[in-house]
């Protein structure tokens, strides 16, 4: 037994003094700090919710979901024709696609506001952008200026927007009220800010909950933040389209 005994703390010991030795490289120190750091920030972003609504802001899909903003089924899904007819978009319009991804909305917009209007096609993701600027050159349109956004600033000009559309994207802003006071500071005192969200009040719509809206929660979000709501459309198969202006100040 005591044989036993003398070989688990010897076999304990070398296997603590191998470990301590490995963490003593600094470059596998640095790495396993990093990859702490980047669990924790996930695991943050992930537990985020709202304060006025209390709802889970969603992680940011990424590059590895290009190909899912393009796919064919979105016709039939998301009517993007049938949503802007909807909104209502005119020749000359000057549009911000915010959270434009690689341009399925940008391109159809820059379309009908013709060359004399103007889309500002704005995400946070270089890379979205870089195929972005692909997508609507193969369409020989001219009339797309790409933007590179913060989480807190759209980086929009001031004052010159007749509408603001957020397509599926508002539920994955991680600093919402600043993004919100930054989109209003964009907006002519005529423009609008438009939203569509998927309703989280269907169940049977196969969004995960966390990328989901419903109206009310959308609501007790922007209304705070110097919007006034107008209206919502519901007649598209899966989303909202939700419409606000900025709110009269008094």
């Amino acid at each position: 037994m005591y044989q036993i005994i003398e070989f688990q703390k010897r076999y304990r010991n070398t296997y603590r003094n191998a470990l301590e030795s490995l963490f003593m490289q600094p470059k596998l120190r640095i790495a396993v700090s990093l990859l702490w750091i980047a669990l924790c920030r996930a695991d943050a972003v992930a537990q985020a919710t709202h304060p006025a609504s209390g709802r889970e802001i969603a992680p940011v899909m990424g590059m590895g979901g290009a190909d899912w903003l393009v796919r064919s089924e979105r016709e039939k899904e998301e009517e993007p024709g049938a949503a802007l007819d909807a909104i209502g978009i005119r020749t000359g319009d000057v549009v911000a696609d915010v959270g434009a991804g690689v341009g399925y909305f940008t391109w159809r917009i820059a379309e009908r506001v013709g060359p004399m209007g103007q889309v500002y096609a704005n995400d946070i993701q270089p890379r979205m952008l870089e195929q972005l600027k692909k997508n609507v050159a193969a369409r020989g349109l001219t009339n797309v200026v790409p933007v590179l956004g913060a989480d807190d600033d759209p980086r929009l000009p001031a004052g010159k927007l007749d509408l603001e559309l957020l397509v599926d994207v508002y539920h994955e802003f991680s600093k919402p009220r600043e993004m919100l006071a930054k989109l209003r500071a964009a907006l002519k005192p005529s423009g609008r800010l438009v939203l569509l969200e998927y309703r989280k009040e269907d169940p049977s719509v196969p969004i995960r909950l966390e990328h989901k809206m419903t109206v009310q929660e959308v609501r007790a979000e922007i209304e705070p933040e110097g919007f006034r709501f107008e209206k919502s459309l519901e007649t598209l198969p899966r989303q909202h389209i939700l419409i606000f202006r900025p709110a009269t100040v008094q």
